[in-house]
């Protein structure tokens, strides 16, 4: 994908990932942020699906509330252990919610979960809902700049997301990172294999370094090492890690952004002030 820089003036199109809450607290609070980063303009807020389909219910609740507020939303979607005859039962609501955008993945295996189910791979999930559904849904798939951690070597991993592609997704969200180079030498090695859709970067705000080294060891995210000493040298000084955090991913995002990236994603773990202190420094704030 040949990436052309943003003029100072243009708009860089923003999104924002949430989780169902699991209590009527929680709702009210994701409420409370969502309206607070609905002044940033988003293109669409998606919302996680929890392993094995756990959270499907609370998922398609929270994307009603989004729609409702007049924002678009997607669904993401993971096929471990489901049948056609449930994924087509699924597809056939959020169609009639108004949903137009999905999230497609494969899904973490719930513990002890073998692979059973009739899809293996999100490529699978992928060509089912466009043989069913035709282009009713603007399809998102999964990038891992840095190798998904379950993948038999970079190549692998990067065929697999050229077959999703194949498959007839849209356009791709990729994992979180804090070398660019990664990103841009994905997208690149992907290009090289015919694969030329958006692949949008996905940004974590640092709020907490202990949350964050934990997420990042868990899904194969790199932290830098001069970031993780950083972190780790100001102890419980929640204060300068979360200033040292806004700096860093600030100038992760105004390097992506002066190079061209169709998109920034922001994983927001249901809280926006980290969010929309980067888009105003970085001049998107409305």
């Amino acid at each position: 994908m040949s990436l052309i820089p943003h003029s100072s003036k243009s708009k860089l199109p923003l999104s924002f990932e949430f989780f169902p809450p699991k209590t009527p607290e929680g709702a009210a609070k994701l409420r409370t942020t969502r309206q607070a980063l609905y002044a940033l303009n988003p293109e669409f807020c998606s919302v996680t699906f929890g392993a094995g389909g756990s959270t499907q219910e609370g998922t398609f609740a929270t994307v009603a509330d989004i729609l409702a507020e007049g924002v678009s939303a997607a669904s993401h979607f993971s096929c471990i252990g489901a049948t056609k005859a449930s994924v087509r039962a699924q597809l056939d609501t959020l169609q009639a919610m108004g949903v137009k955008r999905l999230v497609a993945l494969r899904g973490d295996l719930p513990s002890g979960y073998g692979m059973g189910g009739e899809f293996h791979y999100a490529s699978d999930l992928v060509a089912f809902i466009r043989s069913e559904m035709g282009n009713a849904f603007h399809i998102e798939v999964a990038a891992y700049p840095e190798t998904h951690p379950q993948a038999r070597s970079p190549q692998t991993d990067l065929q697999a997301f050229a077959t999703k592609v194949r498959a007839g997704a849209d356009s791709a969200i990729t994992q979180y990172f804090f070398n660019t180079d990664a990103y841009f030498r994905f997208v690149d090695d992907a290009y090289q294999l015919g694969v030329d859709v958006p692949v949008v970067p996905g940004i974590m705000p640092i709020m907490n370094s202990s949350q964050l080294l934990r997420f990042s060891d868990a899904c194969g995210a790199e932290v830098p090492r001069w970031i993780r000493l950083r972190l780790q040298g100001f102890g419980d000084d929640v204060a300068s890690i979360q200033a040292f955090g806004l700096d860093v991913v600030t100038d992760l995002c105004d390097q992506l952004r002066t190079a061209g990236v169709p998109g920034l994603h922001f994983y927001t773990m249901n809280q926006s002030a980290a969010t929309l202190t980067i888009c105003e420094r970085l001049g998107l704030k409305g």
